[in-house]
């Protein structure tokens, strides 16, 4: 049998470590400079030095975990090291640059001409299940190979990272900052940003944010800006309800953003969710749909039981279609479900965990149909120009 040489060993772990994706940014290690040496053995003991953005990296088990393995799968390799370091103040800022590349310096990601599909998610009154469905829609999205993020711009009630998994135990996963640069964490393979993960050790379930206007407006400015989420499909928004700071501030900040309104059947749901539209209106966004959320509940015996009335999306939708505006269609309709709901509360979204519950294929279904409509190319600059 012939020894494979050392030299081509180590091509071979080089290869492999091409294929480790760095877990916020997704991309390969090799690519973003996290990768400094790759020496190998006679023997085939390979030994490989990662450097990690700052100490205290959230990933830094993760990417040692995943180097490890790539570099003992490699052919040749008969034992593997991974010796872990921290960036340079020069290497970080390469770093930097290697992520942001030549849009370092907008001070906004989302802007007029961006290609992403800017979505929030509203609704008139709290307590209609808005978080959960933009949550499941986050994911089914992911799930069709959509590169999706998720901003949880309600502030002062906060639930997408336990929604999604990213709070446990009193404790919210935190973003990594490198430098000005902050990079979200990902769950379901949606980038997730919330102010929950910015509470320090404070548990997030006895913690409350109490915050005037410009201090909310500066929030959601800072998430748009300084949170590199890269190139994405789609960016979902988790709106607080009604018509206040928020609501205005993501009109200023994202004018060109779609809007979806959820309701429950409920007519006097149906009310404040119109008025929520309007106020989208007001500042130039289009509405591009209703959900009717907690819609009937299926018994035992077949029969529908309708807990919240019956109606209430359709009446939306009716009352938002006009002649200027044309039809605002009604989505989906999304019926009570345990299970949703205990998904939800698990972190674990029945998205992915039984798509055969009916709300799972619901959401499921619209957000199909999301991803097929997508968002037209009319009036935005594509960065080409004929020769």
């Amino acid at each position: 049998m012939t020894e494979r040489p050392a030299a081509g060993t180590a091509r071979a772990v080089w290869d492999a470590l091409d294929r480790v994706k760095d877990p916020e940014i997704l991309r390969p290690i090799t690519e973003l400079g996290m990768v400094r040496d790759v020496t190998v053995d006679a023997a085939g003991g390979a030994e490989v030095s990662i450097l990690l953005t700052i100490a205290g990296c959230p990933a830094a088990r993760r990417i040692e975990a995943d180097v490890r393995a790539a570099t003992e799968a490699a052919p040749g390799v008969t034992a593997a090291e991974v010796i872990v370091g921290v960036m340079s103040t020069r290497e970080r800022q390469a770093f930097i640059e290697r992520v942001r590349g030549d849009r370092g310096a907008r001070p906004q990601q989302f802007g007029p001409d961006s290609l992403t599909r800017v979505i929030a998610v509203t609704s008139g009154k709290g307590g209609v299940g808005k978080s959960s469905l933009t949550t499941g829609l986050a994911v089914a999205l992911a799930q069709h190979g959509l590169a999706v993020g998720l901003v949880d711009a309600d502030v002062f009630g906060f639930s997408i990272p336990g929604l999604l998994g990213l709070s446990r135990d009193g404790r919210t996963e935190q973003p990594t900052r490198v430098g000005e640069m902050i990079l979200p964490p990902v769950a379901h393979g949606v980038k997730v940003i919330s102010i929950g993960m910015f509470l320090g050790d404070a548990d997030p379930r006895s913690t409350a944010v109490s915050w005037r206007g410009p201090m909310l407006h500066r929030t959601i400015e800072q998430f748009l800006r300084d949170v590199w989420f890269g190139d994405l499909d789609v960016l979902l928004l988790d709106l607080p309800p009604g018509t206040g700071d928020i609501a205005i501030s993501i009109g200023q900040l994202l004018p060109q953003a779609e809007v979806l309104v959820v309701t429950t059947p409920q007519e006097a749901a149906a009310d404040v969710a119109v008025r929520s539209a309007l106020v989208a209106r007001q500042t130039g966004q289009k509405v591009i749909g209703v959900i009717e959320n907690m819609a009937g509940f299926t018994q035992p015996d077949g029969s529908v039981l309708d807990l919240f009335g019956a109606g209430g999306g359709r009446l939306v939708a009716e009352r938002l279609s006009d002649p200027e505006h044309g039809t605002v269609p009604l989505l989906g309709s999304v019926p009570l479900s345990p299970v949703f709901r205990e998904g939800g509360d698990a972190g674990a979204p029945t998205v992915l965990t039984d798509q055969a519950d009916p709300a799972a294929a619901e959401v499921i279904r619209i957000a199909a149909e999301l991803a097929r409509s997508g968002r037209g190319l009319a009036g935005r600059s594509l960065g080409i120009s004929p020769r």
